[in-house]
């Protein structure tokens, strides 16, 4: 998988949960789970769009093109937490 700072501007993605240093210095050491913080801002970015009074099928796409190697039910599995 992608290193998922790639996909995200270049700075910390779990802003609204640790610090931009722990952050770095997690990273750094190799500790953070790229697959967790990928779902992670996946959800924030799906609850910001519902916000937007978009469909919940539309928001799905939407997160589709900008993650364009998950599948449709993939994206549905993260922002509705489905496990199996």
């Amino acid at each position: 998988m992608k290193d998922i700072k790639n996909n995200l501007n270049h700075g910390n993605p779990l802003s609204d949960l640790i610090s931009d240093d722990i952050y770095n210095l997690l990273h750094k050491r190799g500790l953070i789970n790229q697959k967790s913080v990928r779902d992670h801002i996946i959800r924030n970015e799906f609850k910001l769009l519902r916000a937007q009074k978009m469909g919940a099928s539309e928001a799905i796409e939407v997160l589709r093109e900008k993650f364009s190697y998950l599948q449709f039910d993939t994206i549905r599995k993260i922002v509705y937490h489905i496990q199996k």
